[in-house]
């Protein structure tokens, strides 16, 4: 019998922060695809669209207009999910049938006033304007006693449900903690009063030593792709320094951070020369009043794309009915992006045709 091995065999991995298992099933790469094909977003994009709900100037569907902003931009969500004044309740019914009213504040974040550009593209002192927002807003909604949670996010392409083009992203904060968020805040406390370090310094001691799985570092921040990752190319930015927050950082974090998203989101575009989807978010400290010691700060990438641009991964079937499963490895990502250039393949193009 041949000895057992990760890049040949299944077999599952634990995920740390959720208590969650993974289905790894590396020998499925092999198969023929003969499902669906996506289109990918190939267009080169004008700077100024002029009936793009979010280009400066221009009348949103909710019909305010926005400013002639020349940086980023950010304003409440004319279509909010969420509601400031939500009356307070709760439905309960022979203990089966429960349910709790859910109040909140969502928010867009414009990137750049030009419509063409997305992370990878813009320069790094312009994603450094980015994430001074996100600390200003994630500092603001926090320090309201109405809210528990601020999540910070991106969806990216239209195969991540992005409903438009131009750069932005959001900022959904609530009262209550998330499920996802309250899982990892009780995985992480524990761990911290077991040990007395939070548990994602120790994780980044272990891919430091072990190198296989990390892709990029700075002097503040390392973005690797996790043991225990599910989508594809999930990758995972995490701070050297023991920060809960955001709202933690230094001036000289938060612009080590822009570079490294920079470094991370261009690896991406490079991998299958294209805008490459994802949804991307960051995971902190909720802002409910309590300490929570052990948070540590980190950012997840949540890709689709599995083949190529145009073959995506279907969390169908067994991923919904029984576990997250993926089918190449966390190191086989890592070493793939790793290997990438670091300049953007459409500026490299740029360069080649001056």
């Amino acid at each position: 019998m041949s000895e057992f091995s990760f890049s040949e065999h299944p077999h599952k991995r634990y995920n740390i922060l959720t208590g969650e298992w993974v289905l790894v099933s590396p020998h499925r790469t092999k198969r023929p695809w003969q499902g669906k094909v996506e289109k990918p977003d190939l267009a080169q994009k004008p700077s100024y669209v002029e009936d793009c709900y979010l280009c400066p100037g221009n009348e949103r569907a909710g019909g305010a207009v926005n400013p002639q902003y020349d940086s980023t931009f950010v304003f409440q969500n004319d279509f909010a999910a969420l509601l400031e004044d939500t009356p307070v309740g709760t439905f309960e019914k022979g203990g089966l049938l429960k349910a709790q009213s859910e109040s909140g504040v969502c928010k867009v974040v414009i990137f750049s006033p030009d419509h063409s550009l997305t992370l990878p593209l813009m320069e790094e002192n312009d994603i450094k304007k980015v994430v001074d927002l996100w600390q200003n807003e994630y500092n603001e909604l926090g320090a309201r006693e109405d809210i528990g949670y601020v999540q910070i996010f991106e969806n990216k392409g239209a195969v991540m449900g992005c409903s438009n083009p131009h750069p932005h992203g959001q900022i959904w904060a609530q009262r209550n903690v998330p499920e996802l968020p309250a899982r990892k805040t009780e995985n992480m406390e524990r761990y911290y009063a077991e040990n007395g370090r939070s548990i994602l310094s120790d994780y980044l001691d272990l891919e430091l030593k072990e190198k296989e799985r990390v892709i990029f570092k700075t002097d503040h921040f390392v973005a690797l792709v996790p043991f225990w990752a599910v989508w594809p190319y999930e990758t995972m930015i995490v701070s050297k320094r023991h920060i809960r927050h955001i709202g933690e950082m230094t001036e000289e974090e938060k612009a080590d951070y822009a570079k490294i998203i920079k470094k991370m989101t261009t690896a991406f575009d490079n991998l299958f020369e294209c805008s490459f989807p994802y949804s991307a978010g960051i995971h902190q400290s909720p802002t409910d009043g309590q300490e929570h010691e052990g948070w540590h700060f980190h950012m997840l990438f949540l890709p689709p794309l599995l083949r190529s641009a145009s073959v995506k991964k279907f969390m169908v079937g067994y991923e919904m009915m029984a576990n997250a499963q993926r089918d190449i490895t966390a190191e086989y990502s890592a070493n793939r992006l790793r290997e990438l250039p670091t300049t953007h393949y459409k500026l490299g193009a740029q360069a080649e045709n001056a």
